[in-house]
């Protein structure tokens, strides 16, 4: 499913249904995933029904769930073309404010 254009509250179920997904396919319990992650079950079941839950959760999730690898590319800056990498060059370096004229 194609996410870029899809509401927050949906991309949050969309991650949540991946991580039971994920638990179901290797055959974990919500209980001992909980355990694992050192979890409540009530904050699993959130994070799985919804989505709704902390980035701590889902990384612990992730961790008990052997797929923290899978977070390595969030958010890491892509760069496809020189243009494109100048263009962040330029907006990383601090610029000043124009001075004021007096008058």
């Amino acid at each position: 499913m194609a996410l870029d254009l899809a509401p927050t509250s949906q991309i949050l179920q969309t991650l949540g249904q991946r991580v039971r997904a994920q638990r179901l396919a290797q055959g974990v319990p919500q209980r001992e995933l909980a355990q694992m992650a050192g979890l409540s079950l009530g904050a699993l079941r959130k994070l799985e029904s919804s989505g709704q839950s902390s980035l701590e959760t889902v990384v612990r999730a992730a961790q008990a769930l052997g797929l923290v690898n899978e977070l390595e590319d969030l958010f890491v800056l892509k760069r496809q073309s020189i243009a494109q990498m100048e263009k962040a060059e330029a907006a990383s370096q601090r610029q000043r404010a124009p001075r004021r004229r007096s008058t």
